[in-house]
């Protein structure tokens, strides 16, 4: 997980209704699920355990909840994705640095797709980026920007 995603700052409220217009184009009710440091799950998660897959729900810290708003479902919980550097440093690092510049160890991941399969090459990967409105595609050491980047 995390290596064929769309990755999102987990603090804006708003990013859910943002990733529905501009990209997914799904139910608005549909949550969106956080990525955790494995070492910080227990700051953010009432469950302090390793859950890698995407799987499980758990309840999220209440004095967490306004932190994260974009990851945290109406009754208070998230569908956990934990993240160790053993397990995968790419995303690991990735993760840290938006805790060294937010100060906030999760991010939002959703598939990388516009309502279809998820994206399985750089074709799709490029296909589905330039025909929503994502900011930013990163693969591999290449990265593309779109001239404006307003959001919303």
């Amino acid at each position: 997980m995390g290596n064929r995603s769309i990755v999102v700052d987990p603090r804006r409220a708003e990013m859910k209704d943002i990733l529905n217009s501009r990209i997914k184009r799904r139910e608005p009710f549909r949550p969106f699920a956080p990525t955790i440091l494995l070492e910080a799950t227990g700051e953010y998660f009432e469950k302090d355990y390793p859950d890698p897959f995407m799987v499980k729900v758990y309840p999220i810290r209440p004095e967490k909840r306004e932190i994260i708003p974009a990851v945290t479902h109406v009754d208070g919980t998230g569908r956990l994705q934990t993240v160790s550097e053993e397990e995968n440093p790419l995303y690991y690092r990735l993760i840290k640095a938006f805790e060294r510049i937010t100060g906030v160890p999760v991010v939002l991941n959703t598939s990388f797709n516009e309502n279809e399969p998820i994206v399985c090459n750089p074709d799709e990967a490029l296909s589905c980026f330039l025909r929503t409105r994502m900011d930013v595609l990163v693969m591999g050491p290449f990265v593309l920007e779109r001239e404006s980047r307003k959001i919303a």
